[in-house]
């Protein structure tokens, strides 16, 4: 800022000339200035003053910190939540595509294996299901395992004494994993009247 007489009137009558300049700007220029004449006259320059922490600025750090904190924290479980809607976004797809697969099935079960029909029908039932396969689809198809009702619906009992009690003997029905998560369970047949399984080594 510069200070300039006014027009027409007295000399020492002065008005202030806009710059732009901050009050900022003004400080640093004052603290460049002192520091050159003090370095010109070979003096040392005082060292910036050590702030000092009140109550008030300790409260206003801390509620900076646990600020940044959350939007830390924010920013993770969001970044979390996009990748899940993106990995299981087909979910709904996947689910009624299911009846299908399941007619697949069928038809592979009562299609005389090696004649052209069974060839086809295979042909284009292994095309949709590694495209499933692809997008995250398994299957729960192993018989000969213990029952977990987690991704087991028993559907039959069975006496079958040859196997340990409440092992799946069959699976009538397919059931399907996306990634990691259940879209529905397999309908297996359950042996029961056999040893318990704890009793089995």
């Amino acid at each position: 800022m510069t200070d300039e007489p006014k027009p027409g009137s007295d000399d020492d009558a002065y008005v202030l000339e806009d710059t732009g300049e901050t009050i900022e700007d003004i400080e640093d220029e004052m603290d460049r200035t002192a520091r050159q004449a003090a370095k010109a006259a070979g003096e040392q320059p005082a060292a910036p003053p050590v702030p000092v922490e009140t109550p008030e600025s300790g409260e206003w750090r801390d509620r900076y910190v646990r600020a940044l904190a959350d939007y830390e924290n924010f920013r993770k479980r969001s970044e979390r939540e996009k990748q899940d809607f993106f990995k299981y976004a087909l979910a709904g797809t996947m689910k009624d595509l299911l009846p299908v697969l399941d007619n697949f099935d069928r038809a592979l079960e009562h299609a005389e294996e090696g004649d052209d029909f069974h060839k086809g029908v295979l042909m284009i039932y292994k095309q949709l299901y590694d495209i499933l396969k692809k997008n995250g689809l398994r299957p729960i198809e192993e018989a000969g395992v213990p029952f977990d009702p987690k991704i087991h619906e028993g559907v039959v009992r069975e006496e079958d004494p040859s196997v340990p009690s409440h092992t799946v003997t069959a699976v009538l029905q397919k059931g399907y994993f996306l990634h990691d998560r259940l879209l529905r369970p397999a309908m297996v047949k359950v042996a029961v009247g056999g040893p318990e399984p704890d009793a089995v080594h």
